[in-house]
């Protein structure tokens, strides 16, 4: 049986032209000109088809493992590796962890392909259906996309939590923190925090949740004032002057969706490695990842300018992201909130306070934007009840010998006789 012989079109090519030189139907020179090379490696490559036939015309390497190739200890070494500190990795992750802190180098491409001829899997992307592309704000503090993403971040070495994240739409510039839910606290801590580090942007782009968003209906007040309610996050950004919007869909604000994909592969396999098992240690972790992250992915505006507002001082920024309500106050200067009686220690004029719920955990009666002192009534006064009404038998009486009823004869009728008429 005679072996196939599988030639490249280059080779198939060269072994047309030779053969024409060979048959004289070609010169050298014109065979030379066609190929691209000289008349000596011409008169080469005539020699070997001459000697060993159509095999003489490929790459001598052919069938043979290159001198480039890694050491088979060393490949082997690598899958170890990999299964045991990084499974379930991709390949170009993987290969960024063990140039980082195995000190090996090796190509993506070259692991991508050792871990599909041992037959490992590892999750992909998928292809999904394609959108319309929405163009970037030309500047850095325009919009901020903001959302949380549920999801076993720790996996399972610690509490279920929420990573409450702003990706800005400019630049891809990334701020991040866990929490324990998604909620107005989160949401009001997590935004100060990014003002006192960035500045207050222009506008802010926000799915409907419920934190983010008042499912209230319009009361009698809202609508002859032709104002929609707005949950406590909303007021705060009303009053810091942020713009919001509401997204309609997941896809709408794609950025955000995007990076937690992301960061439900590379962040999470990175705190894995580090042994990460609170949302305390999440969180200082997260601050140094962030740093490496923005470094790397980051992309430069459209134009250079930075539209973050100055961030308003802390004291005024505690009495804006807060949560506010108002309370009747009462004749003797008391008022009920969450269950509890607390007492005004000044003299005001007032039928209302506004209460404010700092996300320090502390409480503010506030009277046209002065904190009054007040005290807790930790024991209510006990009011005593009048003694009941006891409910008293009717006492029977006997009437007297000369009583009218004595001399009533029972069953013993007198008969009327009637008078004759006249």
């Amino acid at each position: 049986m005679e072996d196939i012989l599988v030639m490249r079109s280059k080779e198939a090519r060269r072994l047309h032209i030779i053969e024409q030189v060979i048959e004289k139907q070609l010169t050298q020179q014109q065979a030379a000109e066609h190929l691209g090379l000289s008349v000596r490696q011409i008169r080469r490559l005539e020699k070997r088809l001459s000697e060993e036939g159509e095999r003489g015309l490929c790459h001598r390497s052919r069938g043979r493992p290159s001198n480039r190739r890694i050491a088979p200890k060393r490949k082997e070494k690598i899958l170890v590796l990999y299964s045991e500190q990084y499974a379930g990795f991709g390949p170009t992750l993987a290969a960024e962890k063990l140039s980082e802190r195995d000190k090996i180098a090796i190509s993506d491409e070259t692991l991508r392909l050792w871990l599909a001829a041992e037959g490992v899997v590892y999750p992909s992307r998928k292809r999904r259906p394609h959108r319309r592309w929405r163009q970037r704000r030309a500047q850095w503090g325009e919009l901020l996309q903001m959302d949380g993403s549920h999801h076993d971040w720790l996996e399972g070495r610690g509490p279920h939590c929420v990573l409450m994240a702003y990706i800005d739409d400019a630049t891809s510039r990334v701020y991040a923190r866990f929490y324990e839910y998604e909620g107005t606290y989160p949401a009001m801590d997590s935004f100060r925090r990014y003002i006192r580090q960035y500045g207050v942007p222009l506008g802010i782009y926000l799915d409907k949740h419920s934190s983010y968003k008042s499912t209230a209906k319009q009361t009698e007040e809202e609508q002859l004032l032709d104002s929609k309610p707005m949950s406590q996050f909303q007021r705060s950004l009303a009053e810091l002057g942020v713009e919001v919007i509401h997204a309609d869909s997941p896809q709408a604000k794609g950025r955000i969706e995007r990076l937690f994909r992301t960061f439900q592969d590379r962040l999470i396999k990175e705190m894995r490695l580090e042994k990460i098992a609170s949302i305390e240690e999440a969180n200082r972790f997260l601050e140094k990842y962030l740093l490496i992250y923005n470094k790397r992915f980051e992309v430069a505006p459209a134009k250079a300018a930075d539209l973050h507002r100055t961030a308003p001082p802390a004291r005024e920024l505690d009495r804006i992201l807060c949560i506010k309500s108002e309370r009747v106050l009462r004749k003797d200067w008391t008022l009920c909130y969450e269950g509890k009686l607390y007492q005004i220690q000044e003299n005001i004029r007032a039928e209302r306070l506004c209460i404010e719920e700092r996300l320090d955990g502390s409480l503010h009666l506030m009277h046209q934007g002065r904190s009054l002192r007040y005290s807790e009534i930790l024991t209510r006064p006990v009011k005593v009840q009048p003694p009941a009404n006891r409910s008293q038998t009717p006492k029977s009486s006997t009437p007297c010998s000369e009583h009218p009823w004595r001399k009533f004869q029972f069953g013993r009728a007198e008969k009327r006789v009637p008078t004759p008429p006249t």
